[in-house]
Formats: structure tokens, sequence, C-alpha cells
């Protein structure tokens, strides 16, 4: 009988204990309403956005819409630019590096005012802003409120609020469905009758309310720069269902009486992407057709539709920590769950609550045939974005989408594939106007306009690898997912790059190396013997990287494809006598420019000239151990703090160094509590806001997507020659990683991977082919391969401890 009680205690324990984790690692909680944005529950559909506020007295809902951007297309480059180009490179040769960014600066710039320096909203370049701000207003607000609670659920994808005001519990549940393109908001109370609220649609520029039996509305059209008119817009807000009484009054809707309300919006803009030189349908018979559709169905009907939209990508892949946690941490709000992990105390699912938030942004700010994920994902609360909320592409536009493959969103990179493939037209125009070169080039930023020039600053802008830094994106889709009529479509936009790449090498005559000219290496600055404070240079590191990158894929995609054979042999030649990476002998780390300058900055948050740890996968351990050692050294000097993206890139590098435990310390810097009360902590270095967002300071959500990627790195790499799978690379020793599952990971060549371990080793694992290519691992000792039907595989050593073995398309395979 003793027996039987104790198991059921145990029992009982362990199904309390799941459930806890199982909120703790898929919950994010709040304690109190939003006093900035970085407070309020995010949700999205990939086009539209929201952020819940969870206000009791006054609600705050900030709507957001992918397109809602200012400006219009722009005549950026300077024509004959190129005229220029050979005195700038002579002056770099003869080591003239003041005078070359002197001259690089008058002419070789963006023409007009370029992004405005970062607040474009009323210039050409544009912005990305806020579409709109729903107002919800309660009548009896001066009451006293209790039993406060705020939540957004990552599997659901639902933010919920509840609290208790005279006896009577208010729930308020919203969602943004995917299958129905619309913002759905919810509010119920427990006595019947005690709901008396009032709604508005506000902006306070470029908009007109309206209001009409159909609801409140909001119309308007930004400014397309240089006084010009820019895209249309219009959304609409309309109570679809409630028991209460009705009333419009001065462009406000009152509810009176109601036991539930039902709200539902729609916004839409007329930008065409990714035909942007037109315009597209008129927003508000769009609006209007949404909300149609949408009034004839249910709460429930919404949600289901909502949800199953969300699931079929979030439930691709799960990730958990299973050593039981030593305090409940599942009723603590995410601001309260920072500052403990800060303390060092435990929380074991802490970390994967801050992976499923990356897929979960992922998927709320990113789906096919919209545009990227932007700076911000696509969450804004102002009309000047920070830096216009663009597509920075010397690095933040890239880290927005490392997640994708390895975390099974596969699907959702499209929208990046198809951006980069847009800019390639114009920057062909680019190419010609400033190098005179075939090919195309995209530099440091763009946007939907498609900007392709550089930036209007010598000392940033002239970062010509951007590029060729998509590029990489579309090789590992492929890789990936291996599919000839991927590498047919992706093929023409590499050999356009490489074909630029190219053109616009010269030989170094102090080492005979081809290298780019003029560049520089991302925001960073050198100090030269004279004093010269400066960017501009020859064959900074990452260009030499991305190069040797960009032309080995196209290379490998023209063999694969059988054609351009001379083409692929020159790009060898090419490669050979590209400049190689060089060990600094003033540091021991990787030489960041060409010249062994001194650092301006050693703690710069860009560590560009590390391009080649990650993410490409030219600098190994066991590879290159040399250079790996001089790359541990540069991390070192570098420090692990920085920006939020900057400390999620180094967890990257570290993790592919094979460092889990320096991995894990720089997570924790990443997670730093940046929160400050009614303000947001601008203080140097990033962190974390309450709402997990991640301050760069401010937001941007690029640190979100390199932190959720570093934490698959530690758990599985398939990056270097053959793409060999390596399970638990950089697990670190922390006794709370010490046992976990993860099922659905992505590794290349086409597999999907499942596994747990216990007390840091590999217990089970399968593996799923999805193409039918050979399977290329390293085998942890002990363990053995066999089929679906339990027979053993036949493995072919490989050397360096790993193996090979044959596969079938869509055949699952299990290491015992």
């Amino acid at each position: 009988m003793q027996n039987k009680i104790a198991f059921f205690l145990v029992a009982v324990l362990v199904l309390v204990a799941s459930r806890s984790s199982a909120q703790a690692d898929q919950i994010v909680r709040f304690d109190e309403p939003a006093r900035h944005f970085t407070a309020s529950a995010p949700l999205g559909n990939g086009r539209l956005g929201v952020m819940i506020f969870g206000g009791t007295g006054r609600e705050r809902i900030v709507l957001n819409e992918i397109s809602m951007w200012s400006g219009g297309i722009d005549q950026a480059n300077r024509e004959g630019a190129h005229r220029h180009l050979p005195e700038i490179r002579n002056l770099l040769i003869a080591g003239k590096n003041r005078e070359a960014q002197a001259l690089l600066q008058r002419e070789f710039t963006s023409a007009g005012k370029g992004s405005g320096r970062g607040n474009g909203a009323n210039v050409k370049y544009g912005s990305y802003q806020l579409f709109a701000e729903m107002l919800i207003n309660w009548k009896d607000s001066a009451v006293a409120v209790s039993d406060y609670e705020r939540k957004l659920d990552l599997n659901t994808a639902m933010s919920t609020t509840s609290w208790t005001r005279a006896g009577v519990r208010y729930t308020q549940e919203a969602i943004v469905s995917a299958a129905d393109e619309v913002v759905a908001i919810r509010i119920r109370a427990s006595r019947p009758k005690a709901i008396t609220l009032s709604i508005q649609l506000q902006r306070h520029e470029h908009a007109v309310q309206g209001s009409d039996r159909n609801g409140l509305s909001l119309a308007g059209q930004l400014p397309g720069g240089d006084g010009s008119k820019g895209i249309r817009f219009f959304g609409a807000a309309k109570i679809m269902q409630t028991d209460g009484r009705l009333r419009l009054e001065d462009k406000t809707q009152y509810v009176d009486g109601a036991t539930t309300v039902l709200i539902v919006f729609a916004g839409a803009t007329d930008l065409n992407w990714p035909n942007v030189e037109s315009r597209g349908p008129d927003p508000r018979i769009a609006v209007q057709k949404t909300l149609s559709s949408a009034s004839a169905k249910a709460w429930l009907q919404l949600v289901t539709a909502q949800r199953t939209a969300h699931q079929q990508y979030y439930n691709r892949c799960s990730f958990r920590l299973t050593l039981p946690e030593k305090e409940n941490t599942d009723l603590l709000s995410a601001g309260e769950r920072l500052k403990r992990f800060a303390a060092g105390k435990q929380d074991v699912m802490l970390p994967v609550l801050y992976f499923n938030f990356g897929r979960y942004l992922l998927i709320s700010s990113s789906r096919p045939g919209e545009l990227p994920a932007n700076l911000q994902g696509v969450w804004a609360d102002s009309y000047q974005t920070p830096w216009n909320g663009d597509y920075h592409l010397n690095i933040n536009l890239q880290m927005n989408y490392w997640p994708a493959e390895v975390t099974n969103l596969g699907t959702l990179h499209e929208p990046l594939l198809s951006f980069t493939e847009q800019l390639v037209k114009p920057g062909r125009k680019t190419a010609a106007a400033y190098y005179n070169s075939s090919g195309w080039v995209a530099h440091m930023m763009s946007n939907p306009w498609k900007f392709t020039a550089p930036g209007e600053e010598a000392t940033w802008g002239s970062t010509l690898s951007g590029g060729a830094w998509l590029c990489q994106h579309l090789w590992q889709h492929y890789l990936y997912n291996p599919s000839r009529d991927i590498l047919s479509r992706i093929y023409p936009v590499l050999k356009g790059a490489a074909l630029f790449y190219t053109d616009i090498l010269i030989r170094d005559p102090e080492t005979g190396w081809l290298v780019t000219t003029p560049s520089n290496s991302p925001e960073n600055a050198y100090r030269t013997a004279d004093g010269f404070t400066g960017q501009t240079t020859m064959g900074p590191a990452m260009d030499m990287q991305i190069g040797r990158e960009l032309l080995g894929n196209t290379i490998a995609a023209a063999r694969l494809l059988e054609t351009d054979g001379a083409f692929a042999d020159t790009l060898e030649k090419v490669l050979k006598e590209l400049a190689p990476n060089q060990i600094s002998k003033k540091t021991g780390g990787i030489q960041e420019w060409l010249r062994d300058y001194d650092e301006n900055d050693p703690l710069h948050r860009h560590i560009s000239h590390l391009y080649g740890l990650h993410p490409f996968d030219e600098i190994t351990p066991s590879a290159t151990p040399e250079l790996a050692a001089a790359a541990r050294k540069t991390l070192l000097r570098r420090g692990d703090e920085g920006t939020g993206w900057s400390r999620a890139w180094k967890m990257n590098f570290w993790a592919r160094l094979g460092d889990g435990d320096h991995a894990l310390k720089v997570f924790r810097t990443l997670l730093w509590p940046a929160v400050a009360g009614d303000k947001i902590s601008m203080r140097e270095g990033g962190g974390t806001y309450a709402n997990l967002f991640c301050a760069h300071p401010p937001f941007q959500i690029d640190g979100n997507f390199g932190g959720t990627a570093g934490i698959a790195e530690l758990l599985l790499q398939s990056h270097g020659k053959n793409n060999i799978i390596r399970l638990l690379p950089a697990l670190p020793s922390a006794r709370e990683w010490t046992q976990g599952t993860v099922s659905g990971l992505r590794a290349r060549n086409g597999f999907e991977v499942s596994f747990d371990w216990n007390s840091g080793k590999i217990g089970m694992a399968t593996i799923t082919s999805l193409a039918g290519n050979p399977c290329y691992i390293e085998l942890p000792a002990g363990k053995h391969i066999c089929d679906d039907n339990g027979k053993l595989v036949r493995l072919r050593p490989h050397g360096d401890g790993s193996f090979v073995f044959n596969t079938r398309a869509r055949a699952i395979y299990h290491m015992r």
C-alpha cells in the first residue's frame, strides 16, 4: 500500500513538474501593463503586426503592416562615379588613405540624401513606421484592479490579459490570423452586461479618421520624399459580435452593457511588392473585402484557423532541457526571470523559452510573398523608426534569417531569397555607375524601393559585399533543401554577384594578391601610422572571405548544373589569387584589414573579420587550427559585451569553436535585463527587454534571431567539407544543459534530426533523409546506425572520427 501511495505521489509530482516546465518554456508572462512597447506582447502573421500593452483603464494596441513605408524609388546612383575610381584606388595603393576617403566622400557616396542619416521618413529613402493605434477606454477605469495577469502563449500565438475590478473578472484575448488576414480581439466579463467601453483608431500624421455604420476607419497617404506623394493606406475596425448596445459618436465606437465584445481589424497599403514601380489595388477595397469575409465567422472559427496556420510552422521543431527545476519559474514575469538569470539563479527553461520566442518571432514577421523581416521584424511604434527600420546588409538582415533553415522554418526564408533576387536589376545599374563593371552589387543598406547604392557617408556606406553576403542565404537554402530546381533558380543571382566581384578586383602591388578596392570593414575604423583614423581601405578580411565563399559556391553550382564550364574555370583561377586570411603580428588575432593597422576600437561591435568562422566555414578548429586559435584571440580581445546582435554573433562564434561554456557565458550577457521602469535602458551595450525583445539598444530584432541560431549551433552543426552532422558539438557543461531533447532540427545535405541526451551524452537519435543524399556524421563511441526495419546500415569511415552511409529519400535512420 505504501508503495502505491509513493508511486502516486511521484506521478503527481512528475505531472506538476511537466506542466510547469511546459508553461515556463512556452509562456511569456508580464505582471503589469506595458509602459513601453518593449514590455508589450508582440503578435503577427508576417504581414500584420500587433503590440498588446494590456492596459485595464486605457488599452493601447499598436498596429503594424509590413509594407507601411514612406519614400519611393530613388535615383540614388551617382552616374559616372566610376570615373573617380582609378584615382581612389591609386591613392589607396600609395598609402594615402586620408585623401582616398575624402575623394570617396565627395564623389563615390549616394546621390541625394541617401538614408537621411537613418532618419529618412521624409526623404526618398523612406522609413518603416507605425500603421495606427487602437485605443480601448473603459468607463470604470477609476476603480481599483486586482489579480492582474498578462501572458503571450507562443504555442497558440495568443495574447491574454485578465484582471478583476469590482468583483468582475475581465479577459481580453488577441490574435493575428494569417488565414483570415485580420487582428481579432475578444473581451469577456464574468458578470453579464458588465462591459462598457469605447474604441478609437488614431494616427497622428498623414491620416484621416472616419466612422460609419460599419465601424471605424483610418485612411491616408505617406510622404514619398522630395514633396511627392507615397503609398496609400487604409485600416478599419469593426465590432463583429456583442450583446451590448452600440453607438458611434465623434469617430468613436461606444459599447454599453455587454458581456462579450469581438473586435476585428484589417489594414493594407497599395505598396505593390515586388513590383513597386507601380501601385497595387486600392487598400480600401481590399480591407472591406477582408472584413466582410471575417465577419461571417465566429471567434472559435477565427481562432481555429489562426492556430492551425501558426502551428504548421511552430510544431516543426522543439527543444527542451529536461533537468527538473529547483524552483518553479512558471508564474514569474519574463522581466523577473531575466533579473534572476542575471543574478546567477537557475532557470532551466529560460534558454528554451528564448529559443521558442525566436522561432515565434520569425513565424510572426516573415511569410512567403511578403517583404522580409526588417530591423524590428514587423513591429514599430513610431513614425521615424530607428535607422528607418530598414534592411542593413552588413549583418543585420542576414542575422534575421540565421535560424530559418536549421530550426525547420526554411519556408519562411523565402522573403529574403526573393528580396535578394529583386536587388539584381537595380544592382546592375549601381555596379555600372560606380565601378563600370558587369554583374550586380548591393552595398550597406536597402529598403522596399530596392536601394543598392552606397550610403551617404564614406565612413560606413561603401561596404560593397552586402549583395554577396545575401547570396550566402541562397546557397544555404539549397544545401538544406537539395534540389536542382532551387539550384537553377539561384545560379543566375550567384553568377551576377560573382561577375561583379571578379570585375572589381585589383592586384595589390605590395603582396601580389587580388583585393577589393575601395571598401571597408563594416562600420569599424583603423589608425594609420600618421595618425589618420579611417575606414576606406583595400581588401578588408571580410570582403575576401565573402569572396571566397561566393566564388566557391558559384563554381559548385555551375558544375552541378553542368553549365558555364569556362566561367567556372576562370573563377577557380581567381579564387587561388585572393588575399588570404592573415594573423596580425600586433594582436595575434585574425587581421581585419589588408595592412596590419592599429584598431581604433578594440571592443567594436562588428567582428566582421571572423565571417570566415561564422556564418562561413573556412575557419574551423579541425581544418585550420592556427586560424581558429587566432579567431579565439580576436574574440577574447573584443570581449563578451557589445550591442545585442553583437553578443548573439559572438555566441555563434564560440559555438563554432566548440566552446559551449563560453557561448553560454555570452548568452547570459545577451539576456542581461534591459529594464528601467518607465524608460528603456539606453546604456552602452545590449541585453533583453521585459518582453524578450533584444536591446541593441534600442530594440533590434536581429539579436533575437542570432541568439536562437546560437542555441541551435550548440546542439547541432553540419557545416564544413561534406557537411558532416555533429550532435552536441558545443554543449555547455553547466548542470542545466546536461540532459535534454530536440526534435526537427535540420542539417545540410537534406536531413532532419531528432535526439535526446543525458549526462551530456547522446541517447537515441533519428535522422530523416529528405533528399536521399549520403549522410556524413560524427558517430559517438558505441553507437551504430540502423534503418527503420532495425537492419544495421553499412558505415564507411571517412576520417576525423566521421562516417558516411547511403540513404534513401524519405527514409528514417536510427542511431542506437
